[in-house]
């Protein structure tokens, strides 16, 4: 035989040979970086159309979804199939930017519509094959496939943007299927070959942050076989909950004014020959109809968008990530999907932070949850404590390992108001003789004004004795209030503090802030249904406050504060509206570790 011919078999032989070797790494239960899947030059790119199940902007064709992959070069040269990390979004080809007047007018009386808005068309922007690089640096070179899409009606994928709509979870859905094999992809929007993920294990994972986080829930609702893992990061679960608080009227922090059809707006980014379309049918129409700013109530249109409604076929292991001071998406989000997983025994794990809008848990985390569920190793992830809370100050990496959020030790303890007002009344464990006490709304000051402030007839502030000793709170704080009022509606806001106001003191921005929460008095009876207030006539009712996990400092004061208008979050009704207190059937609930014990010790009264 020449040896020519030898050379070259030999040679094919050892390349092959090394071909079969290369694969994900898994060491301590986690994947590893490959350093065979480490070169980004060589990893393939490819942009894609997949065929879901709907026609939502009313061609009578199917809509395609825009799906961009990554992947190792093995993976086209070698038997080599890898588990995907995918991720969903409608930014990733641009938004609307700032348009003056494109947010609704809050400056109004409660129970009316503010005049119309200003709407601008968004300009896509991007260019084949690449939707996003996010999550590419992460997941390939440890052993993945990442995928991307753009949700429906932006970008390249066909369309109307629905806020929460089924489409938004049928739609990865649908991306989902063709990585387990279905065959419903295609190398064009209209038409075109077909194409085959013959890549992929069929185990499939998603991730993302805020509105990229909500995706992979909404696609997990629909119970779709491939979907084996979510990480969730501050996602949005239910768009009543991002845009009302029972029964209010609130925006989300940052953004006020904001409701469900300027987020429609800014994310519109699709067709835009369909637009006028989309516009028509679901904003001007479907959200117009549903989205009711006059009162605030929740109804079927939420209802349709509160993904707790739809977890019924749900079995991916989730995994949930928020700050505690998240004032946009607030960790009610995450707490109420969280609660629901447990409920229905789905693998579920919480990781929280201290900080706001954002933050993935531990990469080792992750990964380790990634690894038993797309994988398959079994590492023991599902042993591990199920939640990890980050304390004050300390290094994210490192959160404490928690049996369960809330704290286990947690138990509720009663506190009573004794009357202070224009100046501070007391906190209590025991009850006091009653009383009424009363504030004026004025929006004009914005909370932390007014819970630093010695005098003012604007709110209501009562305090504990000063701590003795650090007080731990995890879990949701609650309020049973009676109150009246001098008009037919108002605000209602409850602020828990931390005082002194240390006013920059500290590195921690949000110190002061315990938790707040917001209600609407004329929803006494339920969210779902308001009735105008009886000047004068006291009612009676209960709510939540944010879920949180803090240890409030040796040397401050818990203070639980009343107003009326919250400058950053409601409405801005005309001030002067007036609300009375009746202090003796007011009670602040907080779930305290150690319970009535520990705060007895650190309030020596």
């Amino acid at each position: 035989m020449n040896y020519r011919i030898l050379i070259f078999l030999f040679t094919l032989t050892i390349t092959q040979m090394s071909f079969a070797q290369v694969g994900p790494i898994i060491e301590n239960g986690e994947a590893q970086i490959v350093p065979e899947f480490s070169d980004r030059t060589k990893y393939i790119r490819h942009d894609l159309w997949v065929e879901t199940e709907f026609d939502t902007d009313g061609d009578g064709i199917l809509d395609r979804m825009h799906v961009d992959v990554t992947r190792p070069w093995q993976t086209d040269s070698m038997d080599l199939k890898l588990p995907v990390i995918y991720a969903s979004s409608p930014y990733y080809a641009g938004t609307q930017g700032n348009v003056p007047g494109a947010f609704w007018d809050v400056r109004h009386e409660l129970g009316e519509k503010a005049g119309p808005r200003t709407q601008a068309p968004v300009k896509r922007r991007g260019e084949r094959p690449v939707i996003s690089n996010d999550e590419i640096d992460k997941w390939v070179p440890r052993g993945y496939i990442v995928v991307h899409s753009s949700s429906p009606g932006t970008g390249l994928s066909d369309g109307v943007p629905t806020v929460g709509g089924d489409n938004e979870s049928l739609g990865p859905k649908s991306v989902i299927e063709w990585l387990s094999g279905k065959d419903n992809g295609y190398t064009e929007g209209k038409g075109g070959e077909k194409v085959k993920a013959f890549w992929s294990t069929g185990k499939v994972g998603m991730t993302g942050t805020s509105y990229n986080g909500t995706l992979p829930l909404a696609a997990a609702t629909t119970g779709v076989e491939g979907l084996k893992a979510i990480i969730p990061i501050a996602p949005n679960t239910s768009y009543y909950h991002y845009y009302r608080s029972n029964g209010l009227v609130r925006s989300p922090g940052g953004y006020l004014g904001e409701d469900i059809d300027v987020l429609f707006d800014f994310i519109y980014s699709g067709d835009e020959s369909k637009r006028p379309y989309g516009m028509a049918t679901v904003r001007d129409k479907e959200m117009a109809e549903g989205m009711d700013r006059e009162t605030g109530d929740y109804n079927d249109f939420w209802a349709g968008r509160d993904y707790v409604n739809d977890m019924g076929p749900m079995k991916a292991a989730l995994l949930m990530s928020h700050g505690f001071n998240d004032w946009n998406v607030m960790p009610e989000h995450s707490y109420r999907i969280y609660k629901a997983a447990k409920e229905k025994g789905i693998p579920h794990m919480a990781y929280y932070h201290q900080n706001g809008h954002g933050g993935p848990p531990p990469l080792w985390l992750m990964n380790k949850w990634f690894t038993k569920y797309l994988h398959g190793v079994d590492n023991g992830v599902e042993k591990l404590p199920r939640a990890y809370i980050v304390r004050e100050n300390d290094d994210r990496e490192k959160p404490t390992e928690y049996a369960d959020y809330p704290n286990p030790d947690a138990k509720d303890v009663d506190l009573y108001l004794t009357p202070g007002a224009p100046e501070t009344g007391s906190l209590s464990l025991n009850k006091g003789a009653g009383g009424k006490e009363t504030l004026v709304d004025n929006f004009s000051f914005d909370g932390a004004s007014l819970a630093k402030a010695e005098i003012t007839n604007h709110r209501l502030l009562y305090l504990t004795p000063v701590l003795e000793k650090p007080v731990h709170i995890s879990g949701e704080a609650k309020i049973n209030i009676k109150l009246a009022a001098n008009a037919k509606a108002a605000n209602l806001s409850v602020w828990l503090v931390s005082l002194p106001w240390n006013d920059g003191r500290r590195s921690k921005i949000t110190d002061n802030i315990i938790t707040r929460g917001w209600a609407d008095p004329q929803n006494h009876r339920s969210i779902s249904e308001s009735d105008p207030l009886v000047p004068g006539k006291f009612y009676e009712f209960s709510f939540n406050l944010q879920p949180d996990d803090q240890i409030i400092r040796k040397g401050q004061q818990i203070g639980l504060m009343i107003f009326s208008s919250d400058k950053e979050f409601t409405l801005w009704p005309d001030p002067g509206t007036e609300l009375t207190v009746d202090l003796g059937s007011t009670v602040l609930t907080l779930p305290v570790v150690g319970g009535e014990k520990a705060l007895q010790e650190a309030i020596v009264e």
